[in-house]
């Protein structure tokens, strides 16, 4: 039988990934100020804003997505005959 290569079972692989993406991100933020962007709104101009952006945006469809489970929300036998 033929192991598979999983790569993120190692602890120091994932902290590896975790370092790198971390880096990354920082570097983004870091070089922000520094790009001109063609903004239609003043905001738009404030280092940062689209990444705060996001993830608000984020924070808020995972949250109206719990608050809407209750209402979608179905019992098991539901779809039975």
């Amino acid at each position: 039988m033929k192991k598979e290569l999983k790569i993120f079972d190692d602890p120091r692989n994932v902290k590896r990934f975790l370092i790198i993406f971390y880096g990354c991100l920082l570097a983004l933020l870091l070089v922000d100020p520094f790009i001109h962007k063609h903004a239609e709104f003043e905001w738009e101009a404030v280092p940062g804003f689209f990444a705060a952006y996001g993830f608000v945006s984020c924070v808020l469809l995972i949250f109206i997505a719990k608050l809407l489970r209750w209402w979608v929300k179905r019992d098991e036998a539901y779809y039975q005959q």
